[in-house]
């Protein structure tokens, strides 16, 4: 399998299932700062523009090699391909693949949206006021933790038990943890039990000892030029 890769909690979540299947894999570097992730060459011929893209030369079927896009859409098909990471009964799956959206549909999205206008916004336009936005998105995302907090009072994992919904939320909440650690003890305990797991930390060496043309910033993301992600990334 080949993982068109950049660092993101995007594709965090799908090296760190990989590490949990044992499943070999490389990592294809697709620069984002040179816009790279636009040219469906560098993305296995996927159209939609983003990484993380996956590859896998021996699908299920035993056809030609299938290239998958989508966070999502990747953790269901290894899942599936593997059988692990989703309950076996019909409401433990349900549970699982609702978590799986609800990530998609808002933890990521509201989590992303909530680190732009906190780092990036600022350096784009220094002269504009960002208050609202900022306030806006800071509390959509507190809504999410408060939503995540919830449920795992009742459980350990998302979907009851250890599946491609904690996966999939996980690195979000490394990348952006909640501060008040009273207010979401079961959420950020939750978020230690995974950091815990040795696939893991598998996945945190891998991803710190992959060799680009770059350094890393404090949260092990890859420090490209300002200039490139804001010309490619960050405005189109």
């Amino acid at each position: 399998m080949e993982l068109f890769y950049s660092s993101s909690p995007n594709v965090y979540k799908v090296m760190i299932a990989l590490e949990e299947l044992e499943l070999p894999y490389e990592l294809r570097l697709v620069d984002l700062s040179q816009g790279e992730q636009k040219d469906p060459a560098r993305l296995a011929g996927a159209l939609h523009g983003k990484v993380p893209v996956l590859r896998d030369d021996a699908p299920l079927d035993g056809g030609a090699p299938i290239a998958v896009m989508e966070s999502g859409a990747i953790l269901q098909y290894l899942a599936e391909k593997t059988g692990r990471l989703l309950p076996s009964g019909p409401r433990g799956r349900l549970e699982a693949m609702q978590w799986l959206f609800w990530q998609m549909g808002g933890l990521g999205p509201i989590g992303g949206q909530a680190w732009h206008f906190r780092s990036f916004a600022p350096r784009l336009e220094p002269a504009t006021d960002f208050r609202y936005p900022r306030n806006r998105y800071d509390k959509m995302l507190a809504a999410l933790w408060d939503v995540m907090e919830a449920r795992l009072s009742h459980v350990e994992y998302l979907a009851g038990e250890y599946s491609i919904a904690d996966i999939a939320c996980f690195p979000w909440i490394r990348y952006l943890p909640p501060d008040d650690s009273v207010r979401h003890a079961k959420l950020l305990a939750w978020r230690d039990r995974i950091e815990a797991r040795p696939a893991v930390a598998r996945w945190l060496q891998r991803n710190e000892a992959f060799n680009t043309p770059y350094g890393r910033n404090e949260r092990g993301g890859l420090a490209y030029p300002f200039d490139g992600l804001a010309r490619h990334v960050l405005v189109h």
